[in-house]
């Protein structure tokens, strides 16, 4: 007679593995798909995270320097010990911000993430309600020495060469009660109220030097002036634009005296205000008129104008295109209707039926520059709108708001610096280009990573899910390997 054997339930005696006991493992469930039967189970007990190539990103944070010395001058200091550290709130704000997220609230998806905060050094990630009160406790003026001064080292090595300062103005819409939540212009939301942001920018490069956020009833260009000129102010002679460029709102006397003062270059739009109609008319009417070739369909000219309260008379340069070479069929139908306007008020009589075949444009400058460049460099500033675009509706500009406008800052600020420090890494693997945030976070962070820790060290197993992985890895290790030797 055989006996029966008896097997145990566990294979090690209880009390050498905790963590089984604690955890045991999750059933497994038997799904039907179209693919197939599968067997499924949740795995809380194995450390992965949807961010993985951030690993990348981290070594070249780590290489530069920049977010430690962010965590380390952070001017927060708590006195309760079961306070959070001020580097684990600054970290899930830039770790959130990195993530594509646009609200205090979205932070929470990072909670259970158990590979991001350790690449970035943290201890915990902070919850929503931590972080907005941790950047709430934030001096409104140390907070604004300390973000101006990192956002100036992750742009200050490139202003030894020539550059170009775009200055313009941006609306964020809110839809609460936040300090200084006021209705003013608002072309797109007309009557909601809102924050201006104006915005400082190196134009070839993409980088953003300052945001500073205004009432949305300060929305006009002179609120933003003086952070202009401070920035300028603060910078050695060598290191000053080569021209100061905006669009209308910029050119008035206030604007354009300062600049002089200065002794720096400006390439402003003019409104068309009844002194530049005036100029218009006498052009089109001087039969020496000489209409020089400015690129794209259009022709212009230059002469001196002094409007009602300028000081002296300025160069000006008149542009002129037919209609015909316009885009946008909707923006000729428009022009068409300011041009005729235009010669109504001018004193010329239309004849039934004749069409205006012209739209214009007036600059001012104080560059010795002929008309065929300036022409092409006055239209080269409208890709100062595209960053706006991006930071608005891909890196968190258009969200992260609280009720204090000083939070509200430092958070526009917080945005554009790491905003900067992606711009430049994009740079590093992708030469001469700039990829916008929804078509380079999922190449650069579309991925995933498994941790695993044996014999004291922390190895990661990154996985890219994007079409350009092959083309990307070996970017990704050159680069890598340099940053190592540094």
């Amino acid at each position: 007679m055989m006996h029966p054997i008896i097997v145990s339930q566990t294979t090690h005696p209880a009390g050498e593995s905790k963590i089984a006991l604690a955890t045991p493992p999750e059933p497994e469930l038997v799904i039907d798909t179209p693919g197939g039967r599968y067997r499924a189970s949740f795995d809380d007990r194995t450390p992965v995270s949807a961010l993985g190539p951030l690993v990348f990103f981290a070594q070249y944070l780590q290489a530069c320097g920049q977010f430690e010395a962010l965590c380390r001058n952070a001017p927060l200091v708590y006195r309760s010990p079961n306070a959070p550290a001020a580097r684990d709130v600054v970290g899930t704000v830039v770790l959130g911000i990195l993530a594509g997220h646009w609200s205090y609230a979205h932070l929470s998806a990072l909670r259970f993430d158990e590979v991001a905060p350790g690449l970035l050094g943290l201890g915990v990630i902070c919850s929503e309600d931590s972080v907005r009160r941790g950047l709430r406790r934030v001096d409104p003026i140390e907070g604004a020495q300390w973000l101006r001064g990192h956002l100036r080292q992750s742009w200050w090595e490139f202003l030894s060469t020539p550059w170009i300062l775009d200055v313009d103005t941006t609306i964020k819409p809110l839809y609460g009660r936040q300090e200084g939540a006021a209705v003013g212009y608002n072309p797109q939301k007309p009557g909601r109220p809102s924050h201006a942001l104006h915005t400082y920018w190196i134009s070839a490069l993409r980088l953003c030097l300052d945001v500073e956020t205004h009432p949305g009833n300060h929305s006009a260009a002179g609120y933003g002036l003086d952070g202009l000129w401070t920035l300028i102010d603060e910078l050695p002679k060598e290191r000053r634009p080569h021209l100061v460029r905006g669009d209308c709102a910029y050119g008035h006397e206030a604007c354009l005296l300062a600049a002089e003062k200065r002794g720096q270059a400006y390439l402003f739009k003019l409104r068309r205000s009844k002194g530049v109609i005036g100029l218009i008319r006498q052009m089109e009417r001087a039969r020496e008129t000489r209409w020089q070739d400015a690129g794209q369909g259009w022709v212009g000219t230059e002469g001196s104008l002094r409007l009602q309260g300028w000081s002296l008379a300025r160069r000006v340069v008149i542009l002129r295109r037919r209609l015909s070479q316009s885009r946008s069929p909707r923006a000729r139908r428009q022009t068409a209707k300011q041009a005729a306007n235009l010669w109504t008020h001018a004193g010329l009589e239309i004849a039934a039926g004749e069409v205006i075949d012209y739209e214009y444009q007036v600059l001012v400058t104080n560059l010795r520059y002929g008309v065929e460049s300036l022409a092409p460099l006055y239209r080269a500033r409208g890709d100062a709108e595209n960053p706006f675009d991006e930071l608005k509706n891909q890196w968190g500009w258009g969200g992260f708001t609280t009720q204090r406008l000083a939070t509200s800052q430092q958070a526009a600020r917080l945005i554009a610096l790491v905003y900067n420090w992606w711009t430049l890494y994009n740079r590093l693997l992708t030469p001469g280009r700039h990829h916008e945030a929804i078509t380079s976070r999922p190449r650069l962070l579309g991925g995933v990573a498994k941790q695993s820790d044996h014999a004291g060290q922390k190895r990661l197993a990154v996985r890219l899910l994007h079409a350009d992985a092959p083309e990307l890895k070996p970017r990704i290790s050159l680069k890598s390997a340099v940053e190592k030797r540094r």
